[in-house]
């Protein structure tokens, strides 16, 4: 198999989930993931803790998304994530919720591809690292393809050379965001024929991969691949990945929890509540025996503001994850279809 690229492989921007702790754990188990922030309004980093919304570390290689139609506040906030370390910034052009559209931001943008142009433009005069955006085929109506390439024309013409693509419209009333990643179809036909319109531009493919070997045989075609929610609900789908990309050896899963479990001690220590750091491990375990006890057990002592990592530790001895984990420290492909049909 052809080597991959270091970009090849990258988690999804998740609201909700991709935070630094679930970015911490994910580069744990994957050396070589391109992993996404959380989407940061401008509004957040300008007017609120900027701090708090720009804290990472050890998660490298990691970009920060931006939500934002405005060009100059977008520039000064694309500054801010270059001085914060990041390695690329991304607009945000897919988000459907309702809150993010009366904002005027996330997938709305598409209407106006000029718009997201100028904004591309202003953050790219702005910063050295790359600027990205991630965008749906389209929204609210059947989609074409002529309706898609002029949208992705207009923001190459802003000098955007790299574009995460979810092969799904968006539909910007009566669904909800998880119903916008589940009921309007895929098209990755859409993202073949991009890819070979604009050769000298980066195309990643997101939408509807679920297991290794869906993301796999994308990864052949169109040379980059997103994971999303699968990834966050079985982070060793991420592991086998990586293995199979870069060669890498296998996460160990035993030592991934050890080397998770000092950072939740270091967060406590440093007056973070539990339930920040605890929740990103619910499905840490998925396949394992026990797995399901122990969600049940960290869920109901979590949210307590005294948790400790009592809770934790004692949930997996009493689930038998603990025996499990020692037992199977290493991934496999298994697991994955386990999980896959116990969640479908």
């Amino acid at each position: 198999m052809q080597s991959a690229a270091p970009d090849s492989l990258s988690v999804a921007p998740m609201m909700g989930c991709t935070d630094r702790h679930c970015r911490y754990l994910l580069r744990l188990i994957s050396p070589n993931a391109l992993l996404y922030s959380e989407m940061v309004t401008t509004g957040a980093l300008l007017h609120g803790r900027a701090d708090h919304f720009l804290r990472h570390h050890q998660d490298e290689p990691c970009v920060l998304q931006l939500g934002g139609s405005d060009p100059l506040e977008l520039s000064e906030c694309a500054g801010l994530a270059e001085s914060a370390g990041y390695q690329e910034v991304n607009l945000n052009v897919g988000c459907p919720s309702d809150r993010v559209q009366q904002g005027g931001i996330g997938a709305c943008l598409m209407a106006t591809p000029e718009t997201v142009a100028n904004c591309v433009t202003a953050m790219a005069k702005k910063v050295s690292i790359p600027v990205s955006v991630k965008c749906r085929i389209g929204i609210d109506h059947e989609p074409t393809y002529a309706q898609f390439r002029d949208f992705i024309q207009r923001v190459y013409d802003g000098g955007c050379r790299s574009f995460s693509i979810h092969a799904r419209i968006a539909i910007l009333s009566g669904l909800s965001p998880k119903q916008n990643r589940e009921i309007p179809p895929l098209h990755y036909d859409f993202v073949y024929r991009i890819k070979d319109d604009f050769p000298d531009a980066r195309f990643t493919l997101n939408g509807g991969l679920k297991t290794h070997d869906d993301a796999l045989a994308e990864w052949h075609r169109v040379g980059a691949v997103m994971i999303g929610r699968a990834a966050y609900n079985n982070p060793f789908l991420l592991a086998e990945l990586d293995a199979t990309l870069f060669g890498s050896k296998p996460a160990d899963r035993h030592q991934v929890w050890l080397a998770y479990r000092d950072h939740i001690a270091s967060e406590l220590a440093a007056g973070e509540n539990l339930k920040h750091s605890a929740r990103h491990l619910l499905s840490l375990f998925t396949g394992l025996s026990g797995a399901r006890a122990f969600r049940r057990g960290v869920s109901a002592q979590m949210y307590d503001d005294e948790a400790d990592l009592d809770v934790i530790d004692e949930a997996l001895e009493a689930s038998g994850v603990l025996i499990a984990l020692q037992s199977r420290p290493w991934t496999d492909s298994t697991d994955f279809s386990r999980s896959e049909t116990a969640r479908a």
